[in-house]
């Protein structure tokens, strides 16, 4: 206290003591360091309170961003938010006429010009050098797969030979030996696919999308234990386009492997397209194992036929068990569009194959394994399809008709 009144002592002792023209040049200075002051802060850019750094010793830790903005009633969020929406809000329309959204492009390419839209593609072996239009000196307009394992290569060199030029070989290969088939010159321009232990319908489903095979008019997926002495490739497709088939097979011969009446190859025509099962096997005459039918081990499907087929193909199902069954549904009028060419014949040689492939501790079994894996297959599959058409009349709040029943 004694301090305090000490200081204010001697500033007012120094104030009293002070002359009038003391006084009077204090007030001057005075005011003309305020009009000092106002003219340079007019003359300067304001400075932000928040940007000014303090000596962390000085003064207390203070959120000088947070006071200023209270004392406007405004956040630097808000600002910042709504300088963003104005930007966008702008851009957007800036760009509203610029930009590409055309929702008939395949699914993903909306954003693209039609004009740089490739939606398919094929197996067309192309150079390294040079001009791309003059890559190919030959377009095949069909494809040929089997999936083969290297102890059938005697076989399938047969069956090579057996197509033309205009046919793309693809060859998927289930024991992984690739290589050693490079000892036929034919190889050496086909297409090699390989996974260990897998079925062509895995392979098909994987390796033959509808868009990869667009450019081909007729796709073969056969099996390599297929015997071809009497089988032409281009003649046998002369007698699909003349019959209008969009699913066919060659007619197998009658004392081999011979499953079903409706492939058995008839010597006295030249497609046949309805026969006559057991008693109680056709519900209809239209319908499969009596017509619309062929099997899975040497099909041949119209571009437009796998484009349907291909969707069915379930991944889990390997086998493709039921498929022959399944695939008229693909095709309208089938007992018209899907036959058996009798003219041209092959022979089912049952190779088990596929057998061998499975784990070396059932291999004593392994024929039963695969055999049994197939018939569950074709159960899960018929119930599957049989589902997906009740729910879709179940939806429409219509009845099944008889065709699509069967």
């Amino acid at each position: 206290m004694q301090n305090t009144v000490y200081i204010m002592g001697i500033f007012s002792r120094s104030a009293l003591n002070k002359k009038p023209n003391d006084s009077t040049r204090l007030i001057i200075t005075t005011f003309l360091g305020i009009v000092f002051g106002f003219l340079i802060g007019v003359s300067f850019p304001s400075l932000s309170v928040s940007k000014l750094n303090f000596a962390s010793g000085l003064l207390p830790t203070i959120d000088l961003s947070y006071m200023g903005e209270n004392k406007l009633g405004i956040s630097t969020h808000s600002v910042s938010n709504s300088s963003s929406n104005s930007t966008t809000s702008s851009s957007a329309k800036l760009n509203d006429t610029s930009k590409i959204w055309i929702p008939s492009n395949p699914r993903g390419a909306e954003r693209l010009p039609p004009g740089i839209i490739v939606a398919e593609s094929d197996f067309n072996l192309r150079r390294l050098w040079g001009k791309p239009s003059e890559d190919l000196t030959n377009i095949p307009k069909y494809l040929v797969t089997f999936t083969v394992g290297y102890n059938q290569r005697h076989n399938i060199d047969a069956c090579v030979k057996k197509f033309s030029a205009n046919f793309t070989i693809l060859l998927f290969h289930y024991d992984g030996r690739v290589s050693e088939w490079d000892q036929f010159e034919w190889s050496r321009q086909a297409i090699h696919v390989s996974a260990r232990k897998q079925t062509k319908w895995w392979y098909a489903k994987r390796f033959l999308h509808p868009y990869i095979v667009a450019s081909y008019d007729y796709i073969f997926i056969w099996d390599e234990d297929l015997g071809v002495e009497h089988f032409n490739a281009e003649e046998y497709i002369k007698l699909v386009k003349k019959h209008g088939l969009e699913l066919s097979q060659p007619g197998l011969e009658p004392n081999k492997g011979l499953t079903w009446q409706m492939t058995k190859r008839r010597g006295d025509q030249e497609v046949h397209k309805t026969t006559t099962e057991k008693p109680g096997w056709c519900t209809d005459p239209h319908v499969p194992p009596c017509a619309a039918f062929v099997e899975i081990m040497a099909p041949v499907f119209s571009r437009d036929a796998w484009r349907c087929v291909w969707y069915m193909i379930q991944n889990d199902l390997v086998h493709g068990w039921g498929l022959d069954f399944a695939m008229r549904k693909c095709i309208e009028p089938a007992h018209e569009k899907i036959g058996v060419v009798d003219s041209q014949w092959i022979v089912h040689q049952r190779v088990p194959s596929l057998g061998n492939q499975v784990e070396q501790e059932h291999h004593f079994y392994y024929f039963i394994s695969v055999s049994e894996r197939c018939r569950k297959e074709w159960t899960m599959f018929q119930n599957r399809v049989a589902s997906a058409e009740n729910e879709y009349f179940k939806k429409l709040g219509t009845m099944r008709s008889n065709s699509t029943a069967h």
